[in-house]
């Protein structure tokens, strides 16, 4: 797993000692360390706060964590939202207690199903999150979240992936064989060697830890800056020309409005080499809607537009109001097990040939 070789903040000696230098000055990173507000009853005052060009107030550190699977417990059908006595019961399922459990698509490591996606990392059917090595180790199993009584985050009754179109399958297919191959480093996984993330997208998923965001505006654009591997994003605040259709980027262009209180992003020309769900292609158009609510709580809402698909498809997600600083997610390029991933494929390669020359 990739997860074994990357460690949230262990960085060179000079950058862990300026960090200790920069705890003494700034307070801690509360978002991995302190435990959710309780939920209060009483509605929080709506959003007005406005920056000086005039749009609301977005900026501050966000953390994306949330208890919600991406799709939908089929047992569930077409209910989309758990009761309040449900959301006390700390219900995730619409299982009966003697029902056989649900086999459907499972988060990295398991097969894709028949829709081609997968959840989160390590999240279960039931909205639960596997057992994870570093979770007690740095403290992450308290985290920041939004209240979120969705049965699924993508909305609407079918609550699950569509299905993959033939040119999804095929895709699919194709990329499955380049995930087994381990002839070189070149051929191993973008996030097996530091170069990009599955979850910090466009879209923006919940990669399960450091699931923090930090959100800044200034004249005529955004940035987004997600925890996990910090590639800044800035997003113009109005459209501006697009680029040619033979211009692919690893995030895509993405071109910004405001409509009304929400910030609409509008992303294509994606390059295809960090498939979202594994499977997402270059012809995939991006749809993402930023609304605060309130003081503690923004909306994140996406509708990817992708062939790979038979439809369009959406996913909302509450963002709660977290504190910062972020702190550098070291993944060290190589991240030191590339050399014993390859020398032990090298090895297996080695037996399979001397026990075909034995068994001549």
């Amino acid at each position: 797993m990739m997860d074994r070789f990357c460690a949230p903040g262990l960085a060179m000696a000079g950058a862990l000692a300026a960090a200790m230098v920069l705890v003494l000055l700034v307070p801690a990173n509360a978002p991995a360390q302190a435990a959710p507000p309780a939920a209060s009853k009483t509605p929080a005052a709506a959003w007005n706060k406005k920056t000086p060009d005039g749009h609301p107030d977005l900026q501050g550190f966000w953390s994306s964590q949330t208890t919600a699977p991406l799709e939908r417990d089929p047992n569930c059908g077409t209910k989309e939202f758990w009761t309040e006595e449900e959301m006390a019961k700390g219900t995730r399922t619409c299982a009966r207690p003697d029902a056989p459990a649900v086999t459907g698509q499972r988060g990295r490591g398991g097969a894709p199903g028949a829709a081609g996606g997968q959840r989160g990392r390590g999240q279960r059917s039931n909205g639960e999150v596997d057992p994870h090595y570093d979770t007690a180790q740095f403290g992450l199993n308290i985290r920041t979240m939004a209240a979120n009584n969705r049965t699924s985050l993508i909305i609407g009754p079918e609550g699950r992936i569509p299905p993959l179109t033939p040119f999804g399958q095929e895709r699919q297919a194709e990329l499955a064989k380049q995930r087994t191959s381990f002839d070189s480093a070149q051929d191993r996984a973008l996030t097996e060697r530091c170069i990009v993330w599955n979850a910090q997208g466009p879209p923006l998923m919940s990669p399960g830890y450091n699931s923090n965001l930090q959100i800044v505006q200034s004249d005529g654009y955004v940035m987004v800056l997600p925890e996990m591997m910090q590639d800044a994003r800035i997003i113009p605040q109005k459209p501006r020309g697009a680029l040619s259709e033979k211009v692919h980027l690893w995030s895509g262009d993405s071109q910004g409005r405001w409509d009304g209180d929400t910030f609409v992003v509008e992303t294509k020309n994606f390059n295809g080499k960090n498939p979202f769900q594994r499977v997402g292609s270059e012809k995939m158009k991006l749809t993402e809607r930023f609304k605060r609510i309130n003081e503690n709580t923004l909306i994140y809402e996406f509708t990817v537009d992708d062939p790979v698909w038979t439809k369009p498809w959406t996913v909302q997600v509450p963002w709660a109001k977290s504190q910062g600083p972020m702190f550098e997610y070291a993944c060290h390029e190589g991240n030191y097990g590339m050399a014993d991933i390859l020398s032990g494929a090298r090895a297996e390669e080695k037996k399979a040939a001397e026990a075909a020359k034995k068994a001549k």
